[in-house]
């Protein structure tokens, strides 16, 4: 017995895996509640200092009062989580926002707290994700004809007729070159490792350098906006610069790959 194509039973377990993902994951986000926190600080010295995270409510999405981080810091414990999350590049955290740079004089507490930014339930949501990406390719597969294909996913007919019917590439090739280097981009790029590099080089102050110029004066000045001018600097320095860098690598046949 089949059902669009797919086996019924097949279709009906992945449909269902998906969704009690979908509602674990929805169902801690928003009522768990997650109680006061606390985590201790060892510096250099060996000297300690503990720090409490007010919280006390339920269904908070901001980095300090989450389910996600809860969860985390009851199960694997707070030792274990990662002691230098992205958010300390926040504005509430840094005057170097969106950079890593020394914290506000005022900066929260959480700002100093571990969280672990692959944890349990980001892990639920990461398997509803390959439950979407299996119905893609079960698509794919059982539907030969492309109407048929429009039919049962809209979306993806929509990309599949652009990219691959009508063969307008040309627009997505940056994402495209992209993906066949992408630990060569997270590694260099998201991890900031050339970015930390070229800002070793700077003139009498370490936030006189080549990245922080090209920002604020290329983008924000001229825009007269921090918000809209950083978002151009990603757009068209981060993420144009390494999709051209993969496509240079493609076309040398150069991939970084395990």
């Amino acid at each position: 017995m089949v059902f669009l194509s797919i086996p019924l039973f097949l279709a009906f377990e992945i449909r269902l895996g998906g969704f009690i993902a979908f509602l674990v994951y929805m169902i801690t986000t928003y009522a768990l509640y997650v109680p006061d926190w606390s985590f201790t600080i060892h510096d250099d010295d060996g000297k300690s200092e503990t720090f409490t995270v007010v919280c006390g409510m339920r269904g908070h999405l901001g980095p300090a009062c989450n389910a996600v981080g809860y969860v985390d810091r009851e199960v694997w414990g707070i030792n274990h989580l990662y002691s230098l999350p992205v958010w300390i590049r926040l504005k509430a955290c840094t005057l170097n926002s969106p950079e890593s740079g020394p914290l506000r004089p005022d900066a929260p507490t959480w700002c100093r707290a571990p969280f672990e930014p692959e944890g349990l339930l980001s892990s639920i949501s990461a398997i509803l994700t390959g439950v979407i990406g299996i119905h893609y390719g079960h698509v794919l597969i059982h539907f030969k004809g492309h109407a048929e294909r429009l039919k049962q996913w809209v979306t993806m007919g929509v990309g599949l007729l652009i990219i691959d019917i009508w063969g307008k590439r040309t627009p997505f090739l940056l994402f495209e070159w992209i993906g066949m280097n992408a630990m060569l981009v997270f590694v260099l790029g998201a991890q900031g490792i050339l970015a930390g590099f070229i800002n070793g080089w700077y003139y009498k102050n370490v936030d006189n350098n080549l990245v922080n110029w090209i920002r604020d004066h290329v983008f924000i000045d001229v825009w007269n906006s921090e918000r809209f001018g950083t978002l151009l600097y990603v757009i068209f320095v981060e993420i144009t610069f390494w999709g051209v860098i993969s496509g240079i690598l493609h076309k040398l046949g150069i991939y970084w790959k395990l």
